[in-house]
């Protein structure tokens, strides 16, 4: 495996463009910076498609916390970064050495950062690695600029009948599938996903690739379960007036799911999976939790039940959920409820998913746009 820390971005520039920039907590800047040269190994793209990721709103709510206020281990990087990890783009220029992509070719970025040489990326597991980080959240700049220059070993291939906009959720809905894949999920499980925004939408999506009959979703708001029907949930369950776990026993046998899913990464979430899952059931987190949660060991031992972590997507992931888009198993452009511009990114995007959230799954920015 290539170790990514050779790729650092040379210290010159070509020029300066648009970015939003993080700063700090509620500090987004729309500003000029440099646009990078082009090094060995790397591409320059110029990105079509941005999605808004849950992780953004928490860096910018109560942030830095992902981000480095110290120079990263690999990039070097600290804040204020450039945002946008979930984005497509066109490729602009090509380095010494790079011959499998040119210029013209539109591609998705998967932007997990890792060292290739430690314990977790020797193994494979790219994903766990102990010095990982983000395009977009650790440095190498992000999607949120007019241009980015990133290694090969990010990139994946848009076929032609996938377009560039469609191209921007391959990231979120591979967290979804990579979820899925790696838990003890089996064809004719009962399964709970809690949160339908766009994480439980994707976990959704790939369960319904692989033909779960039984898909029990946990949502407050009423446009997300709505949403949640239409992507393939045949129960859709209020907790502020439904009792979960109870439900899932009743909807299942009187035992409860098989796996849950947690996309939500609440509490009161928490507590219900817990008690809906059936005995040596597997609860799964996928959710980023913004603070400590509690949990009573005893609940799980003595029904031998499983918790587990998630950790975004590994290798082929990203390859996985083009091809299911290309071929038509997964069709999820209506996860997209709003599209705005770079320059109105903290107005209309970061802030109506704050205070509008009930309303909107996945704002896209548009950059580039292009099809």
């Amino acid at each position: 495996m290539v170790p990514q820390e050779q790729y650092k971005a040379p210290p010159t520039a070509d020029g300066t463009m648009k970015a939003v920039r993080f700063h700090g907590k509620r500090d987004l800047r729309y500003e000029d910076i440099p646009v990078q040269k082009v090094g060995k190994g790397q591409v320059k793209l110029k990105p079509s498609w941005v999605g808004i990721c849950g992780s953004d709103l928490h860096e910018y709510m109560g942030g830095p916390n992902l981000c480095p206020t110290t120079p990263h281990p690999i990039t070097g990087d600290q804040v204020p970064l450039t945002f946008g990890h979930e984005f497509s783009g066109i490729i602009e220029e090509v380095g010494e050495g790079v011959d499998d992509y040119k210029p013209g070719d539109r591609v998705v970025v998967q932007p997990i950062i890792y060292d290739g040489t430690c314990g977790a990326c020797l193994e494979g597991l790219i994903n766990c690695c102990y010095s990982n980080g983000f395009v977009g959240l650790s440095g190498w700049g992000g999607g949120l600029s007019e241009h980015v220059v990133v290694p090969t070993s990010t990139l994946y291939h848009l076929p032609d009948n996938v377009s560039l906009e469609v191209g921007a959720l391959v990231e979120p809905l591979a967290v979804g599938w990579h979820a899925v894949k790696i838990s003890p999920f089996k064809s004719g499980d009962a399964v709970l996903i809690l949160g339908g925004g766009p994480i439980g939408l994707s976990v959704i999506q790939a369960l319904k690739v692989r033909g779960c009959q039984k898909i029990i979703v946990s949502e407050v708001s009423p446009r997300r379960k709505e949403y949640a029907k239409q992507f393939g949930a045949h129960y859709v369950l209020d907790p502020t007036k439904d009792n979960i776990s109870a439900k899932c026993r009743e909807l299942c046998d009187k035992q409860g799911v098989h796996v849950v899913f947690d996309c939500a990464g609440v509490q009161a979430g928490l507590d219900q999976a817990v008690h809906a899952v059936r005995a040596r059931g597997t609860i799964v987190n996928v959710a980023i939790w913004e603070k400590p949660c509690s949990i009573f060991p005893n609940d799980l031992v003595f029904k031998e039940r499983r918790y587990m972590g998630v950790a975004t997507y590994g290798k082929g992931d990203f390859q996985d959920v083009i091809d299911a888009i290309s071929s038509g198993k997964m069709t999820p452009e209506n996860m997209v409820t709003k599209k705005i511009r770079l320059d109105e990114v903290e107005e209309n995007g970061f802030k109506v998913l704050i205070n509008d959230k009930d309303n909107q799954v996945k704002v896209l920015v548009e950059v580039g746009g292009g099809w």
